[in-house]
């Protein structure tokens, strides 16, 4: 009797700590839990109001001469304003229609950040922990797609590292130099699970300095499978999302990132799309985030965090782009159904 006793509670440890297992989940060593409070305390600014979304994301209002960026040790003593506005070049006007996402008002009742502050998404110990299983970053280039010469391309299906994409690109030319680009995007929230992830994106390279901007369900960064504005930096194989590292100097009060959209496609009844640029201040060099069909400033990286990007881009992307672990099937990409030449069917990108 005591050894059924004892054996039916080896048992049901067992099968305690196998669900701990398929749950992920993890004892932190003391050593480590303190790690993680120290990154939170310079991660989580001190707030002069803290909001919710309508979704219920909590921001920070953080003082802007407080936020992350100036943590970089190049903007140390930098002299920059909430104020600031680019100054470019004209941008290239296009006509969107009465599909573009209207820039989201997203706070609920107790109303967004006041002047001199930013929006920024607090950082929790699950978020950081999620994070340790970030993916690599996708490659510069895939192994097939390196032997290919054409000067305007369409990315071959054949999977690199986990990833696959669908992407137009620039010319190949050396000479070619970029100041900016734009995209409009459909917006999508295609079904991923576990690591998968799935993104729309437009992305500038020069050398191994890269900078993205798009929408991405990614449930190991977020938490959850809501599409989500992201920025992303990425020199050589280190890489870094959104606000996790300081270098992006935000502006505007109201446009927070991180955030869902508003409003998702529905594919066969209607299609929502959102604007996006990346552009060089033609004064200062600064690398600005716009959204929207009016060009509202999100935020910018100062020109001086960058070496290769300091002066132009040689080379921009547009398109889709998914990842899987080893032995998972790929997620969807955009509305998770192959084109029929319809817009209202089919995910899309054009600039």
């Amino acid at each position: 009797m005591h050894h059924r006793i004892v054996r039916q509670n080896l048992l049901v440890l067992c099968l305690f700590l196998s669900y701990n297992g398929v749950q992920g989940k993890k004892e932190l060593s003391e050593l480590e839990d303190m790690e993680l409070q120290k990154q939170l305390k310079l991660l989580n600014k001190p707030a002069i109001k803290t909001v919710k979304t309508r979704y219920g994301d909590t921001y920070d209002c953080v003082d802007f001469y407080k936020q992350h960026a100036f943590d970089h040790p190049l903007l140390k003593n930098h002299n920059f304003h909430p104020k600031m506005k680019p100054t470019f070049a004209e941008i290239k006007q296009n006509s969107y229609g009465s599909t573009t996402n209207r820039l989201p008002k997203i706070w609920s009742k107790d109303g967004g950040c006041p002047s001199g502050t930013v929006p920024v998404k607090r950082i929790t110990k699950d978020d950081l922990i999620r994070q340790r299983d970030l993916p690599p970053p996708e490659p510069a280039n895939f192994d097939n797609e390196s032997k290919n010469n054409n000067s305007e391309q369409k990315a071959s299906s054949m999977p690199s590292n986990g990833y696959k994409r669908a992407i137009v690109r620039t010319p190949k030319e050396l000479t070619t130099k970029f100041t900016g680009a734009g995209m409009a995007t459909s917006l999508y929230n295609p079904h991923v699970e576990g690591k998968q992830i799935s993104a729309c994106r437009i992305r500038i390279e020069n050398g191994s300095e890269i900078l993205q901007v798009g929408w991405r369900v990614d449930p190991t960064l977020y938490g959850d499978n809501l599409a989500r504005l992201f920025i992303h930096r990425q020199v050589g194989e280190t890489q870094c999302f959104n606000t996790l590292c300081p270098g992006f100097v935000q502006v505007n009060t109201d446009l927070p990132i991180e955030s869902s959209f508003e409003h998702i496609s529905q594919r066969g009844v209607k299609a929502w799309e959102i604007v996006m640029y990346i552009y060089k201040d033609q004064a200062y060099g600064h690398w600005w985030l716009l959204l929207g069909d009016k060009y509202e400033s999100v935020g910018y990286w100062p020109n001086n965090i960058f070496v290769e990007l300091a002066q132009f881009a040689t080379k921009i992307e547009w398109g889709g782009s998914v990842y899987s672990p080893p032995g998972v099937p790929e997620p969807p990409m955009g509305s998770s159904y192959l084109p029929i030449g319809n817009s209202t069917f089919d995910a899309y990108c054009r600039c």
